[in-house]
């Protein structure tokens, strides 16, 4: 059975720094790659980072490039998103997902985490 588990949420103040991590089977982190996404609500879901499946090939969604890093370690099973210099507009849910190829399409991606929540107060 496919799982994502994500964690590492939680309430910070501006300027602040979190790192979320995705706990995943390992089938998955061997052969998928990884994305996260996040949504506020009332809002659409938003790319947020991707990695593939080797780390080299990453993508980043345009609000979050020089503050965020998403990075993987397959030997763990484990996928991360460092979130620097947090922002309020960075309050979401996040998710961890998988899909078949690098993409920004949250509509490509096959499995999903529950998500977890991020809130950044100002």
């Amino acid at each position: 059975q496919v799982q994502l588990v994500e964690s590492g949420g939680g309430l910070v103040q501006a300027g602040d720094s979190l790192r979320l991590s995705c706990a995943a089977s390992g089938r998955i982190v061997r052969s998928y790659a990884m994305g996260w996404f996040r949504q506020a609500p009332g809002k659409e879901r938003e790319f947020v980072a991707s990695i593939s499946v080797s780390g080299i090939n990453i993508r980043y969604g345009d609000s979050v490039k020089g503050r965020f890093t998403i990075s993987r370690d397959n030997a763990k099973n484990t996928v991360y998103l460092q979130m620097n210099s947090l922002k309020p507009e960075d309050t979401a849910v996040y998710y961890c997902a998988a899909a078949p190829t690098l993409n920004t399409d949250h509509h490509l991606y096959d499995y999903w985490g529950q998500g977890t929540q991020v809130t950044v107060s100002s």
